[in-house]
């Protein structure tokens, strides 16, 4: 059954870009909200119980469950892994990775645009979700948004930088302004962990 991560860092290592408060509710109270509601529905399936909560949500459509119960993995348990990739994700901001920077100027032309066109769909998405960077069925980069917990590995695509756009995420210190908190995430985000993931998702 699944745990709680440990972050890797202290609850304060964010400020003043994320605050202290919004990182204790948002991991000690959310997170480990999805944490008991999965193991909550595993806890009826001995079989599954084994298997990380990636390969849950990669085989999602064939798990032997209910449809019900297909629904809290793909909630609960696309809320547990998102979580734990992004608390993964942040920390001191470092240099990007050169083979990263040449695979995303390949793509969108320059780290610039990269930032300016993850930061338009993170403002643009309606409600709650996440915006996602990742390395699609073939291998190549792909950024879009998912409404809820919904998880990339559902699509077959493997995530490499990710971003909270649940209000819980941010609401205790910017309120309504999104726009704020986007700016923010782009000083924490450690990207020594977001080049070993893109590193990983490679092989």
């Amino acid at each position: 059954m699944h745990k709680l991560p440990k972050l890797p860092y202290k609850y304060d290592a964010l400020e003043p870009h994320i605050d202290v408060e919004t990182m204790k509710v948002h991991h000690g109270k959310h997170h480990r909200a999805y944490t008991d509601k999965l193991n909550e529905v595993l806890a009826k399936y001995p079989n599954l119980q084994k298997q990380s909560p990636s390969d849950l949500l990669r085989n999602l459509v064939s798990l032997p469950v209910d449809d019900a119960d297909r629904a809290l993995l793909r909630n609960h348990g696309g809320g547990y892994l998102n979580h734990a990739l992004f608390w993964d994700v942040l920390g001191p901001e470092k240099a990007i990775d050169e083979k990263l920077v040449a695979d995303v100027e390949q793509t969108y032309g320059s780290v610039e645009t990269f930032r300016d066109r993850f930061t338009t769909q993170s403002t643009r998405h309606f409600g709650s979700g996440w915006t996602w960077l990742v390395r699609d069925g073939d291998g190549k980069l792909d950024l879009y948004t998912l409404p809820n917990q919904d998880s990339p590995y559902t699509l077959g695509h493997t995530p490499i930088l990710m971003l909270d756009l649940w209000e819980h995420a941010y609401y205790l210190k910017y309120q309504n302004r999104r726009a704020d908190y986007l700016k923010a995430f782009w000083n924490v985000v450690d990207w020594d962990a977001v080049e070993r993931r893109y590193r990983d998702a490679r092989r």
